[in-house]
This record gives structure tokens, sequence and C-alpha cells, in this order.
């Protein structure tokens, strides 16, 4: 069973939870660079999936999970929070409202996709990564990161695509986004695998763990 006085654990959740947040604003902005479209999160949502990774494969689905719905729970109290600010009545001598509703105020529709998408690809993510650990006996951590990444991330992006941007982007545009996305995470996730790979063996020696989810309860409804 796995412990739970872990160093680092809850170092890794809110480092996650920061990256989760700021991604879902930054992402309000849709940037064009060489030709290709994506919103602003793309630059740093990435990183989220590495976490996931770093998570599961040390210390377990059930862990991730709960820090899945760590984050979930932060998102959901950042989009009340930028929707209740931006209808209380603004102050007479503020000239910022405009600007507000412009920007923070699409982030509510942004954080819903994200929600929605963050949900379900880092599940997956997580539960691909935890069964390929099993099939191959916790060697080539290599496959199953990369792996992982390009069976949760086709689906975050696809989910967070169409509910964000549908019907504010031509269909062409729209396509470009979701391609342009998903393969920035999946090459970002390959390229980061030095990373990924000295991460996961300092925390496996620190925390002395190196889980393996061989009787885990895969539901994502629990919290446990």
């Amino acid at each position: 069973m796995a412990r739970n006085n872990f160093k680092y654990f809850d170092v890794i959740v809110a480092l996650f939870v920061a990256v989760l947040i700021i991604s879902n604003v930054a992402s309000a902005k849709i940037a064009q660079v060489g030709g290709f479209n994506f919103d602003g999160g793309t630059v740093l949502f990435p990183i989220a999936y590495i976490f996931d990774d770093i998570l599961t494969e040390v210390y377990g689905y059930a862990k991730a999970r709960r820090a899945i719905w760590i984050g979930f729970s932060a998102l959901l109290l950042t989009a009340l929070t930028f929707a209740v600010v931006q209808y209380l009545p603004a102050a007479p001598d503020w000239t910022g409202q405009a600007a507000y509703e412009q920007i923070i105020g699409f982030v509510p529709r942004i954080i819903f996709a994200s929600v929605c998408a963050y949900w379900a690809g880092e599940f997956l993510n997580s539960y691909v990564l935890a069964k390929m650990k099993i099939w191959t006996k916790g060697r080539f951590l290599w496959t199953r990161t990369i792996g992982s990444t390009i069976a949760g991330e086709g689906l975050d992006s696809l989910t967070f695509s169409l509910i964000a941007f549908y019907g504010l982007l031509p269909a062409g545009a729209l396509a470009n986004l979701i391609v342009t996305i998903y393969v920035f995470k999946v090459l970002f996730e390959a390229v980061a695998t030095p990373l990924t790979y000295a991460v996961v063996g300092f925390l496996k020696k620190a925390e002395a763990e190196d889980y393996y989810d061989r009787d885990t309860n895969f539901n994502p409804f629990l919290l446990d």
C-alpha cells in the first residue's frame, strides 16, 4: 500500500494547480506563429500532463486522481470568481469594465471547456500510463509518458477546442487550432522526456516509492 507521508507530493500538486489556472487564463488569447494558430494556454498547459505522468508513475493512479480532482475544483473556483467579479457593479471612476469583459469575461467559457477537456484528458492519460507501466514491467518510461500523452492530449485538444471556440472561429481555423495544439503538446512531451526521467528518478529515490497499479480501482469518481 502506498505511503501517505510523502515529502514532495503536496509541492507537485500545488505547481500542477498553478499551471492549470495560469494556462486557462492565458487561453483567452489566440496567437499565430508561422501560420499556425494556437491558444495562449498551449505555451504552459502541456506541463500539466508532465505533472500527471510524474504523479501516476511515482505515486500511483489513486494519488494522481486526487490531484486531478483538486485541480478540477480550483478551475471551477476560478471560473466562479471571474463570473461574480464581472457582474459586480463597476465603480463610477473605474474605466476598465469593457476591457475586463473582453478579456477576463471570455475566461468562463474557456475554463468550462478546459474543465471538461482536462477532466477527460487527464484521467485517460493517467489510466493509460498506469496500465502501460504494468505491461512494460516498469521499463521504457518514455513509451508510457509519450503513449499516454498521445491518448490524453488527443481527447483534451479535441474537447477543449470544440467547446471553447466552436461558433467563434471558422471551420478551417478551428481545425488548424486542434491539429496545431495537439501536435505541439505531444512534441512538447517528447522533448521534455529527459526532464521527466530526471524528476521521476529523483522522486522515486527521495520518496522511496515506485507504485504499480495492479489492484487499483480506476473509477475516476473516487477521491481516495
